[in-house]
């Protein structure tokens, strides 16, 4: 059995797993169930137009890691982490409940409080869980531990989306949906009090809690760091993809691909559980250590199952023309054309979503374990705090960029398509700024003795 299994059976691990798991889990399960509920149930919950909202509420979630990325990283450094951690499972339970009157009282106006305050409660986490891995795990382990955490991730997403949409959908959405938050806010609080301690780093650290200043002081110092600064813009170029892919998703399955719900379901579930086969397999390719090689690897397989992608969601909408919505049943299975022989096209952009997220995979575990072992550790929470500001900055800029390009009369596969592209150009100014990536990879290809 291979280290990261086994780190499932220590306590230095396994409780801290299943906290930030049940946290990424809750988080998907509320909004999911929110922006559900604005879909389809608008009218019941305000006057202002649903399609405004469901453009405006992820926005509302990603505004606190602009606000508070920089205070929650020099908490995280100053602070013991597992009473951190335990604090803000107690804040997610007491967002819960403020989530629960929200949707008893069918208003939407405390629902986005809540989900601005789901935010805050990532914000403050994530520059402990990525701080506290460097402080538990030997560095033999750092790959396999961050492929376990990146894999629970993408895995908690993808069951928190899938349960929030049936949520949505019940006649007593209101007390299914509170009820399940809670209970899964309570769990992660209970899972937390098994987190090991781990002492503070710069314990005598002044807070700056001036926002603005400190994000400034964050940005100035990972710059003066370059290796650190171009690989945290490598992760936040992973964030800017996989959100043009994501954001996309639902209107690529009903309006180039003919599909209903269940078929965006199973393209979400497809494409996360490749992020998570992908993280997996990190530490047996990388052998146990930081491998910057498999980073061009996994940016070779986004760019090839990106481009391919194109090309099968564009042979798959002119077929489908004008033909009725398919399930997801009906989309996997036996399609033929006019003469009769089996059409594997399906299957093939199926298999594309999945190689896509199996690369990703590949590409963003040793860009996070690089930073994890080569950050000074007194600085270590910081500098995932500028990480976490930088990456829902692509994200935003992803936004706008598919809006322009779509501006430009583009359509969504070639959307994929120029992003596809795009990353080409963002891995040779990579290996430009820093030859060790291009370097760490051709040894990597070559056989071993």
């Amino acid at each position: 059995m291979s280290n990261q299994f086994q780190l499932m059976r220590e306590k230095r691990f396994r409780p801290f797993f299943f906290t930030q798991f049940l946290g990424a889990f809750n988080d998907n399960v509320f909004k999911t169930t929110l922006i559900t509920l604005v879909a389809f149930h608008t009218a019941k919950l305000t006057t202002l137009d649903g399609s405004t909202l469901a453009t405006l509420l992820p926005g509302l979630f990603i505004l606190p890691f602009f606000l508070f990325s920089a205070t929650a990283g020099q908490l995280a450094d100053k602070f013991e982490k597992s009473q951190i951690i335990r604090l803000v499972k107690v804040f997610e339970i007491g967002i819960m409940l403020f989530a629960s009157a929200g949707f008893f009282l069918h208003n939407i106006w405390l629902l986005a409080a809540a989900l601005f305050m789901m935010g805050m409660h990532s914000t403050l986490f994530g520059p402990v869980k990525y701080a506290y891995l460097p402080q538990h795990l030997k560095e033999s382990e750092i790959v396999g531990g961050n492929g376990m955490v990146e894999m629970g991730s993408f895995v908690a997403i993808l069951l928190g989306q899938v349960l929030g949409a049936w949520l949505a959908m019940q006649s007593e959405h209101a007390l299914l949906t509170s009820s399940t938050v809670l209970v899964i806010a309570v769990l992660g609080y209970w899972t937390s009090c098994g987190v090991p301690n781990s002492p503070a780093v710069a314990p005598k650290l002044k807070i700056n809690w001036n926002p603005i200043t400190e994000t400034y002081r964050n940005i100035k110092f990972i710059w003066q760091h370059q290796a650190i600064w171009l690989t945290i813009i490598a992760i936040s170029w992973f964030w800017f993809y996989g959100a043009t892919l994501l954001a996309q998703f639902p209107n690529f399955a009903k309006n180039i691909l003919h599909g209903d719900e269940s078929l965006f379901i199973l393209l979400l579930s497809i494409f996360s559980l490749g992020i998570g086969i992908g993280s997996l397999m990190c530490e047996k390719l990388s052998k146990g250590k930081v491998e910057l090689g498999l980073v061009l690897f996994g940016a070779t397989g986004l760019t090839l199952f990106g481009a391919d992608l194109y090309f099968a969601s564009t042979s798959i909408y002119e077929s489908l023309n004008n033909k009725a919505l398919l399930d997801y049943a009906a989309f996997i299975g036996m399609h033929y054309d006019a003469e009769g022989h089996l059409i594997f096209t399906y299957w093939r952009l199926l298999a594309d979503i999945a190689l896509i997220g199996v690369f990703g995979g590949l590409y963003i575990v040793p860009l996070y374990a690089f930073i994890q072992t080569r950050s000074e550790k007194s600085h270590q929470s910081r500098v995932i705090a500028a990480n976490n500001i930088l990456n829902a900055l692509f994200m935003v800029i992803s936004a706008l960029f598919s809006v322009q390009v779509f501006n430009m009369g583009l359509n969504i596969p070639q959307l994929f398509l120029v992003t596809a592209l795009l990353n080409v150009i963002i891995m040779i100014y990579l290996c430009i700024r820093q030859p060790i990536y291009l370097r760490s990879f051709i040894a990597w290809l070559k056989p071993k003795p």
